[in-house]
């Protein structure tokens, strides 16, 4: 089966990424506190933005709530805009995850998420077509400014197709 491919056009990603953006802090109230921001997405990474300000923690450094938060939604996010930019309606939840904390961050950061061995070109959107469902593995990381990595994210998916009456 060939999977669905996306559209190939810089501005229509950056105007998906923008409208995920504005539909994250609507949607889900905690992004708001943490000044989220999705940065980039070039179809095949994706960087989410956080202060340190609103996440930090009672010895100064970024709370690891905070991290492994910002590096869920920017693997949440990955996947969404994938599917978007196929025009495929579908819910996406998280159904797994290991997160490593290294190193303490002491200073505003960045998530950048990527597919883990395998790209929505490798069958995932053509599974959710034919089965309706289909997973999909993601990764993140943050790293400190001296290209240190501070903390990791590993996470599995799960995308059920939406119907549309």
């Amino acid at each position: 089966m060939t999977d669905i491919e996306p559209r190939d056009d810089s501005r229509h990603r950056d105007a998906l990424r923008r409208n995920l953006q504005q539909q994250l802090l609507i949607d889900i109230p905690i992004t708001r506190a943490m000044q989220l921001e999705i940065a980039a997405w070039d179809g095949e990474s994706l960087q989410m933005r956080a202060p340190l300000p609103p996440n930090v923690n009672d010895k100064g450094c970024a709370f690891g709530g905070s991290l492994v938060s910002v590096m869920t939604l920017a693997c949440w996010s990955l996947i969404k805009l994938a599917a978007d930019a196929r025009e495929v309606a579908c819910d996406i939840y998280v159904q797994d995850s290991s997160v490593r904390y290294l190193a303490p961050v002491w200073d505003d950061f960045t998530a950048v998420s990527r597919l883990a061995g395998n790209s929505p070109g490798d069958g995932f959107f053509g599974t959710l077509q034919s089965r309706g469902r289909a997973r999909l593995s993601a990764c993140c990381e943050i790293r400190l400014a001296d290209g240190t990595i501070a903390c990791t994210l590993e996470a599995r998916f799960v995308a059920l197709q939406r119907c549309l009456a």
